[in-house]
């Protein structure tokens, strides 16, 4: 609807109001009147009244006249009563003539109000100077002229007075009205737009009391649970509970105080009790006179962004199989403590834990069981601390124990972390049980204890990871104490890690080889052994180098290299007319490598060596772990022709069982049991059992280490194939043997 429309129509309404008024006020009192006007024989005013309320009610009545034909004949009603009383009872009737001006511009507008005054006055002057009967003269005539001009004009002054104001007025409510319906357009629009937000909106009056809920939306009920009407002459901190953070409460008051915006991240309740995180922004509103009479809150739901930041924090700083400290928040705690003990002088400690075994299960159990039992574990280390000591997994079956300011002294703090090591070993020995099974573990702990000037978090860590080395290389199940000397010991592996590495790659290794005789002493075979010279002609022992390969896993490497120089070797025993067997060892890592068969048919096709003079030497460890898959994989390799010996025989795997089941072509009794022989019963008692078994079972047997004349002759006395020890060869570069091989030299 446009202004002109609403005006109009504000016109129509006041309208049909006056026609009810004058109807109702002159039925009241023309009925006095005409009855007074026919005592006193007024025919006229009677005859007047009569038809003005029957004209006025036919304008009221009849729906077929236009607005301005009826305001027409109410203003011709009015103009000729007006008249009529003037002719019948004088000039005092003239109020009638001075309500046409006024309502025309009131009902037609102002151009309206101004013709009709104008007809009005000349209506005034004319009737009022020619109904005066009294004028005998020239002169009082024009005496009675001017008075009536001056009446008129003093009736004009006025009357345009009135009628330019109701005009003025009128166009005034006009622009009004106008401005009004954009205003309302606009309010209209955006309260529909606040109410159909989906941030919640609330709107607090100020009072004395505080701020007090006089608006919501319908974003604020959705989310809250609410009703409007339940939270309307609330206070503005309905929704907070018990962990609203009150250092940004505190803020938002202040801010409040000082009639100055604030934004904050704040945690609501729910009509239900539930949280949920807001971001608020709460902006005041004051009145013309500068004071605060209203806030304005805007609050959006932010509680997936808070739970996405939490997990993300959870996932950086936290274990997620756990939900123990991971090593990025253990790296920064150490630091800390660092910095406590540091400044209250006091010592604190760092423990290193690992699960003994923890593999086997794992592998043997599946992970599912494995990661039970690491939770389990971690609960229980969880329940042995205190509150202000820190718990965290650092990967695999590895976990760390920081216990914070444990005394002044250092013999008083080692003594306490020692008690609470003792704990935990104690409790980790203790039967985990998972899905009704019982499984048994152990930790070794190593423990070091700070501050210790000039280290940093890693080295304290790395401290505690030697120590716990240390525990299990002494038996596990046990707590070690990190010393400077382990440290060395450490870097000096760390050296010979780099070495070996530079060895096997600038061809530093050797093969060498030591003879195997038989009681005649005639060379019956040989067993290649791995030699490292360093640059500067300095040798390492193997028992140094093979285990640090084994640890490292180049013995993979190692175990390739020498699986081809062997192969290689056997070609030129064979090119020069020898059949002599060699024998090379064989890692139970290289052996149970996924490809391990492939690579010696690889070889062995590449080389052109024939299988059936290389015997691989494993040792009773290979047979602890996957039985079945080991004999499947040496039945394949003697299809190949390859034969197969059993290393350090007794020393290891107690069972006989798989004597019976693998492909075994001899046994070598370990030089433990010959050195002390033949002196030694029970040494001597051992030797004649392994070589009676032996025979039984068809298997040849080589004895190690024969260094003495005596063992040998005892060897030879109890039917020993074959010897091997410093007694007959040592070691030599594999051209030595061939040497020895020639006619010539076994001539001589």
């Amino acid at each position: 609807m446009t202004v002109q429309k609403e005006v109009a129509h504000w016109r129509a309404q006041i309208f049909t109001r006056i026609l009810q008024v004058v109807l109702a006020l002159g039925l009241v009192t023309a009925l006095p009147s005409i009855m007074l006007s026919l005592s006193e024989g007024i025919w006229s005013i009677a005859v007047v009244d009569v038809l003005a309320i029957a004209w006025i009610t036919a304008i009221w009545r009849i729906p077929t006249w236009s607005y301005h034909a009826r305001v027409l004949n109410f203003l011709c009603v009015t103009f000729l009563v007006g008249i009529g009383l003037m002719l019948k009872i004088g000039p005092i009737s003239q109020i009638y003539l001075a309500a046409v001006p006024v309502l025309a511009a009131l009902l037609l507008g102002l151009r309206s109000g101004m013709w009709t005054l104008i007809a009005s006055a000349l209506a005034l002057l004319v009737m009022g100077y020619f109904t005066n009967p009294s004028l005998p003269d020239p002169q009082t005539q024009t005496a009675s002229l001017i008075q009536w001009c001056v009446i008129t004009l003093n009736y004009v002054f006025i009357m345009a007075v009135l009628t330019l104001g109701c005009g003025v007025l009128l166009k005034r409510l006009d622009s009004s009205i106008g401005a009004l319906r954009g205003l309302n357009e606009e309010l209209r629009l955006t309260s529909a737009a606040v109410a159909r937000l989906n941030d919640m909106v609330l709107i607090a009056e100020v009072t004395e009391q505080g701020q007090h809920i006089i608006f919501v939306n319908k974003a604020f009920e959705r989310r809250t649970g609410y009703r409007r009407d339940e939270v309307l002459g609330r206070d503005l901190r309905l929704l907070q509970g018990p962990d609203t953070s009150p250092a940004t409460l505190e803020r938002i008051a202040g801010a409040v105080q000082r009639s100055e915006p604030v934004r904050a991240e704040l945690l609501n309740y729910t009509r239900a009790g539930e949280p949920y995180w807001v971001e608020m922004e709460l902006v005041p509103f004051a009145d013309e006179g500068g004071n605060n009479t209203h806030w304005v809150a805007v609050e959006r739901d932010i509680t997936e962004r808070k739970r996405s930041e939490n997990d993300i924090h959870r996932l950086a700083y936290f274990d997620v199989l756990t939900g123990l400290p991971n090593r990025r928040l253990l790296m920064d705690r150490i630091e800390k403590l660092q910095a406590s003990s540091e400044r209250d002088q006091t010592f604190s400690a760092v423990m290193f834990i690992d699960l003994d075994n923890f593999k086997t299960i794992n592998d043997a159990r599946g992970h599912a069981t494995g990661d039970a039992l690491l939770k389990n574990a971690a609960s229980r280390l969880a329940q042995l601390i205190r509150k202000a000591d820190t718990v965290a997994r650092i990967g695999g079956d590895e976990f760390v124990v920081l216990l914070a300011h444990l005394g002044s002294a250092h013999s008083a703090a080692a003594h306490a972390a020692l008690a609470v090591a003792e704990k935990i070993r104690v409790a980790i020995a203790q039967e985990f049980v998972i899905e009704g099974q019982t499984y048994s573990s152990s930790a070794s702990i190593g423990v070091t204890l700070l501050p210790k000037g000039g280290e940093n978090p890693q080295d304290l860590l790395r401290e505690a990871d030697i120590a716990m080395y240390r525990a299990k290389a002494e038996g596990r199940n046990g707590i070690a104490f990190f010393e400077a000397g382990m440290q060395a010991e450490v870097e000096q592996r760390l050296n010979m890690e780099r070495e070996l590495a530079a060895a096997i790659e600038n061809s530093q290794l050797a093969l060498y080889a030591q003879q195997q005789v038989d009681c005649d002493g005639r060379p019956v075979g040989a067993e290649l052994l791995m030699r490292w010279q360093r640059a500067d002609g300095s040798w390492v022992p193997p028992s140094l180098f093979i285990p640090l390969a084994e640890g490292t896993g180049q013995i993979l490497q190692l175990g390739a290299w020498a699986l081809r120089q062997a192969c290689l070797y056997a070609v030129e025993l064979a090119n020069a007319g020898h059949t002599l067997p060699l024998s090379v060892n064989v890692s139970p890592s290289q052996f149970r490598h996924a490809d391990f068969v492939e690579q010696v048919q690889a070889v062995l096709q590449e080389t052109g060596a024939p299988a059936s003079q290389l015997i691989f030497e494993v040792t009773e460890g290979l047979l602890v772990e996957k039985w079945e898959e080991t004999v499947e994989r040496m039945n394949v390799l003697a299809a190949l022709g390859i034969r197969f010996s059993i290393d350090d025989f007794g020393t290891g795997y107690s069972s006989l069982a798989y004597l019976k089941r693998m492909p075994l072509y001899e046994l070598k009794i370990d030089r433990s049991f010959i050195m002390d022989t033949p002196a030694d019963a029970s040494g001597k008692a051992i030797v004649q059992t392994i070589l009676a078994m032996a025979h039984h079972l068809g298997l040849r047997v080589v004895a190690e280490g024969v260094e003495t004349v005596a063992q040998a002759s005892f060897l030879i006395d109890s039917n020993c194939h074959c010897m091997q020890g410093y007694l007959y060869s040592r070691p030599a570069p594999f051209a030595q043997l061939l040497a020895a091989l020639s006619p010539q030299a076994t001539a001589a």
